[in-house]
């Protein structure tokens, strides 16, 4: 059997708020969409622009943390494989999509929701994964730790570093 692969590693802005439903076993569901910019330089010498919409699919108690520390125009890293949808309308008509199912979502850029980097970098501020193992050589032992969110007048004040509970 020939060997496969099956991960994808992609970096770019929220196009909305995170939406998170449940499963009826009550399993965390989350739907991301991202934007990733590209530029390139055309044979006619001028710069061209590209945008790709990737969505994204996020389970269990990493969805439930994107969508309260997430919000559209946000910077993020994600790790996951590839899947694809496939269904069938009422009418008949078979209907198929890509997305990626993420195995892991790194939080960029400082503070909490919109104002992105425009092109999707910023320094990690967060990381947040589903069970994944920390790997690699020159890595502390001490996992990361997210930022605390700013402290707003409208809304009570950031939990403790013991209070969160990733």
């Amino acid at each position: 059997m020939a060997a496969s692969l099956n991960k994808v590693f992609l970096m770019g802005n929220l196009t909305r708020d995170p939406e998170v439903k449940y499963t009826p076993k009550g399993t965390a569901v989350g739907d991301l969409a991202i934007a990733i910019n590209d530029s390139y330089k055309a044979q006619d010498g001028t710069i061209k622009e590209t945008v790709t919409y990737v969505d994204i699919e996020v389970w269990g108690r990493q969805a439930e943390t994107c969508k309260q520390y997430l919000a559209k125009g946000r910077g993020v890293f994600v790790e996951g494989q590839l899947r694809l949808d496939q269904w069938e309308t009422p009418q008949g008509e078979k209907k198929s999509r890509m997305k990626v199912r993420a195995d892991r979502v790194q939080f960029l850029g400082s503070g909490l929701g919109g104002g992105g980097s425009g092109g999707g970098g910023g320094r990690p501020t967060g990381n947040y994964s589903s069970g994944a193992e920390r790997s690699g050589g020159g890595e502390s032992a001490r996992p990361a730790r997210p930022a605390s969110p700013p402290v707003s007048d409208d809304g009570p004040p950031p939990p403790d570093d013991d209070d969160i509970p990733f």
